[in-house]
């Protein structure tokens, strides 16, 4: 099976080794995406929730250059460094998908690149 690789301007750029989105088949994986700015690279100076819609914004984005939109996502993997903020991505997550809404797991984590406070990734279906 061949791999496809997906990039675009309208989300940050890796700020590592890996790529935003590859596609395996009918998956696209997409690496997980933090409140960066795509124009600037620097982490959004906003409230949790304004992040939290920054890292949703940048999904888009991702799914919108794999040939998809969020509709088509049927996994999220939501890291937090402080659980408290867990309603705010529930709230956040109800202005930007609808039912059925994709399978989610959570996690609480000790720290994030670059001090942010939220990083989710995701897993998008998609037909060619």
């Amino acid at each position: 099976m061949s791999k496809k690789v997906f990039a675009t301007d309208e989300a940050p750029s890796a700020i590592g080794t890996y790529s935003q989105a590859v596609q395996a088949g009918e998956l696209v994986f997409i690496s997980g995406q933090i409140p960066l700015v795509p124009q600037t690279m620097e982490v959004l100076d906003g409230s949790v929730d304004e992040q939290i819609r920054r890292v949703f914004d940048n999904i888009q984005a991702i799914c919108q250059a794999a040939g998809g939109d969020l509709d088509d996502i049927v996994k999220l993997t939501v890291l937090l460094t402080d659980l408290a903020d867990f309603p705010v991505v529930n709230a956040v997550m109800s202005d930007y998908f609808t039912e059925p809404y994709p399978a989610r797991a959570a996690y609480g984590v000790a720290a994030l690149p670059k001090d942010v406070p939220v990083e989710i990734e995701a897993i998008m279906q998609v037909c060619d």
